[in-house]
């Protein structure tokens, strides 16, 4: 008998939260072949973040000499480390799935799910079972999983990527990384502050190439300080290491670099090749994606999609705000919600932190773009000089007309906290005048390096 409900939800993370009081008298089912409570609980931005902080202050002690204060780092206990992360996370996610299986409103399908027909699912749970489903709406939120280039595959030597890393059971000597984008700089910053030998392997000139170049060339070159970084660079071969430990990767440049351990991350995609998208009437951008309009709605009626399979940016923050609009558009149909797109900000967790939002640089020359640019040294405001920073920036970018923010780009301590009352000047429509001179300024806290930052851009009509 196939089971009919009102809404099919397939992915555990975001769409988790689209069971809203609005289907309190409703069938709703929710499917997830994977860990439940998807990317950001198990796999992505709280246990990295958990291990982050932990590598902070291990590099902390490191450093502490600069500032008078001897001290010494006794030892990581990366056992201990590691399951002070998972000890918290792995109970919330089992919780999670004991309340959609047991719990009311929701039947939960422990498999992975692909369509079969228009809003009909077929989930495969496993040793040749099978059940099917229809709806009369159905949410994609099936997230994204890592991309691993064939090298690698092909070669048959193990590897880990982020989903497997955090879990290991010891810390290795070595750790060789491809990749130059934001897991492969948060990943060496963790291993590297914990004693471990990094070397980072990437196709492009810079790391974290995605950024304001400004900020990209100034981070690539503090990477090279902390690990053996190796850009422009292409992996041709990978091999056993010698006598069969390890890891060997062969270079385009006729070297290669030995590790005991080698993570790729080279990026993540949209998890759409098994949903049977052709059968379901949905449409593929040629990323991968699965395309949706204004609202978050496919090419098939009665069908959603939201977060990292469809979304243009893969951040937990966006598909939380993609579910929020989803949510409302779904028992809504007369008064549809746009999805909040504009003025995304994104965070890099490595040595130093990174923030941004909006327009580099480099974007508003290539529009064509009237705009005026100013960077912000933090080591030039009072507690800049407190920490010793020598590196931080905070970088804005403004239309110099109209006095509105176009984009804001920081390197250094508390980026991703710093960057919030910028986010919310381009929010909200504030000018650089009325953000900087319409509120107070706490002295002489890190603040001070955004107030300046925004004092220091040259407008055309400053009052």
């Amino acid at each position: 008998m196939t089971e009919h409900y009102d809404l099919a939800i397939i992915g555990s993370g975001s769409g988790n939260s689209l069971v809203t009081p609005d289907f309190d008298d409703k069938r709703v089912a929710i499917i997830e072949g994977g860990t439940f409570g998807g990317t950001c609980l198990n796999v992505g931005c709280i246990p990295t973040k958990m291990f982050v902080y932990a590598a902070d202050l291990a590099r902390d002690v490191r450093e502490a000499g600069r500032y008078g204060v001897d001290a010494t780092l006794d030892g990581v206990r990366w056992a201990d480390v590691r399951d002070r992360v998972f000890g918290r996370i792995d109970p919330i996610s089992d919780g999670g799935r004991r309340y959609r299986v047991e719990g009311p409103n929701t039947t939960a399908y422990l498999g992975h799910a692909r369509f079969t027909g228009d809003r009909r699912l077929t989930v495969d749970l496993g040793d040749g079972r099978e059940e099917t489903l229809t709806a009369d709406q159905v949410v994609v939120a099936a997230g994204a999983h890592p991309l691993v280039p064939d090298v690698v595959i092909e070669s048959g030597v193990p590897f880990h990527t982020s989903d497997t890393i955090m879990r290991i059971d010891a810390l290795p000597e070595r750790l060789a990384i491809i990749g130059g984008g934001f897991i492969a700089a948060e990943m060496a910053h963790v291993f590297a502050s914990f004693g471990v030998h990094v070397t980072v392997v990437a196709r492009s000139s810079l790391l974290l190439r995605h950024l304001d170049t400004d900020v990209a060339q100034r981070f690539t070159d503090l990477a090279r300080e902390q690990w053996d970084v190796r850009t422009e660079t292409t992996v041709t071969a990978v091999e056993t290491g010698a006598g069969g430990a390890g890891v060997r990767l062969r270079l385009d440049d006729d070297t290669a670099v030995d590790a005991d351990l080698l993570l790729v991350a080279t990026g993540r995609v949209p998890n759409s090749g098994g949903l049977g998208v052709e059968a379901g009437g949905l449409r593929l951008l040629d990323d991968g994606r699965v395309e949706v309009d204004s609202y978050g709605r496919t090419s098939a009626p009665g069908v959603w999609a939201l977060g990292d399979i469809s979304a243009p940016h893969q951040l937990k923050h966006l598909a939380n705000a993609e579910a929020r609009t989803v949510a409302h558009n779904l028992v809504h149909p007369d008064d549809l919600r746009v999805l909040p797109h504009e003025n995304v900000p994104s965070g890099v967790f490595s040595h130093p932190q990174i923030a941004t939002v909006g327009l580099t640089e480099q974007e508003c020359v290539e529009q064509g773009r009237a705009h005026t640019a100013y960077v912000q040294a933090y080591g030039d405001t009072a507690y800049g000089w407190a920490m010793e920073d020598t590196t931080g920036i905070c970088k804005l970018v403004a239309d110099p007309t109209t006095g509105l923010l176009l984009g804001a780009h920081l390197m250094g301590p508390q980026a991703t906290s710093l960057i919030q009352p910028l986010v919310q000047g381009m929010a909200f429509g504030t000018t650089v005048h009325d953000l900087a001179r319409g509120q107070y300024w706490i002295h002489p806290a890190l603040a001070e390096v955004v107030e300046n930052a925004l004092l220091g851009l040259k407008l055309d009509d400053p009052a």
